[in-house]
């Protein structure tokens, strides 16, 4: 039976936790939020990529994907700026240099709005909600607006529990870097270099 409207809610809830493992750039914002600006960057991270999903995910519910669809420009100027605003934020943290990160300021804002804007910028998390959303809607005992509310209050519970493992994880690799300060600078860049390279090949793969 429908949970609320929601066709087969177990699988729902797994599916996004898929999604959510999927290594892309909001897991790497997230464990580099983490990794410098401790468990209050995480958090800021996090709630950057709840409202980001919530928004697309309500963007979907009113019709943006339509209108991505009728206007194909509109996505190909997303997946643009997507690309760019990857590369940018790769190359700068490949910058990273001894000591840096001990004079960065804790600055939970900066972090949400970074994973904010690298949500909303995902073509995959947009063409995600379009394709996948719609799916879980039971076509005869869905409750209109109750069912999508239901569905978009489980998309913010699971991927905040996931994001909060993500955060316990990192802090946890963290301490046992914080030894070697080297270490910490090299996984910096690595990070910056995955961003550059999901950024590139999300512009090349148009």
């Amino acid at each position: 039976m429908p949970f609320h409207g929601v066709a087969d809610y177990p699988a729902f809830v797994l599916a996004i936790w898929v999604f959510l493992m999927i290594p892309g750039p909001g897991n790497l914002v997230l464990i580099g939020a983490t990794g410098k600006g401790g468990v209050r960057g995480g958090l800021g991270a996090s709630f950057g990529v709840i409202v980001g999903d919530q928004l697309l995910l309500w963007s979907a519910v009113a019709g943006v994907a339509t209108l991505l669809k009728a206007a194909p420009h509109w996505f190909t100027a997303v997946q643009w700026a997507g690309a760019a605003y990857l590369v940018w934020l790769g190359f700068k943290m490949m910058r990273t240099r001894p000591g840096a990160a001990a004079v960065i300021e804790v600055r939970p804002r900066h972090y949400f709005r970074q994973a904010l804007l690298i949500t909303l910028l995902n073509p995959k998390a947009i063409v995600f909600y379009m394709a996948f959303f719609p799916q879980f809607v039971h076509p005869t005992q869905h409750q209109g607006l109750l069912t999508l509310a239901v569905m978009a209050v489980t998309v913010a519970t699971v991927t905040l529990l996931y994001c909060l493992i993500a955060i316990a994880l990192t802090r946890w690799a963290a301490e046992r870097l914080r030894a070697s300060p080297m270490a910490g600078v090299w996984l910096e860049r690595v990070a910056g270099g995955l961003l550059l390279a999901f950024g590139l090949k999300l512009a090349l793969g148009r």
